[in-house]
């Protein structure tokens, strides 16, 4: 890729800018599945792996970088939690909550007592989550 990240991700909706963007994005998304998650997988430890007794929070800090805007995060959250978090789902929000309102959901989760974190507004509605 010629062009550098941050300009790039000015890319003013412009698709050539945005296929760039993408395979960038795609390629950070490969090193951190194949050098760091798999790595994690394949470590034991107690009955599991690493990865089955961590939650890793990996994602991208914005969206459409044009918007400068903090919700619509591709975010992907990894790890047994332990147990605290089931794998193998999709969440879409409809009214694109802020990263924040996920921050203090997990922190709840994880029984981090907080309120809020920068500008949430709450604790997103995770249904299917186990109740901890």
């Amino acid at each position: 890729m010629p062009e550098a990240h941050h300009p790039l991700s000015h890319h003013n909706d412009v698709p050539e800018l945005i296929a760039h963007m993408s395979k960038i994005n795609g390629y950070h998304t490969q090193l951190f599945s194949q050098r760091y998650a798999a790595k994690l997988k394949a470590t034991p430890d107690g009955d599991g792996n690493l990865l089955d007794h961590m939650t890793i929070m990996y994602g991208s800090g914005i969206s459409n970088s044009t918007r400068h805007a903090g919700n619509n995060l591709p975010i992907l959250l990894l790890g047994g939690g332990p147990g605290r978090l089931p794998s193998g789902r999709h969440i879409a929000y409809e009214n694109e909550p802020s990263l924040a309102n996920l921050l203090v959901t997990l922190m709840d989760k994880m029984d981090v007592p907080v309120d809020h974190v920068g500008g949430s507004t709450g604790k997103l509605a995770l249904d299917s989550l186990a109740d901890l």
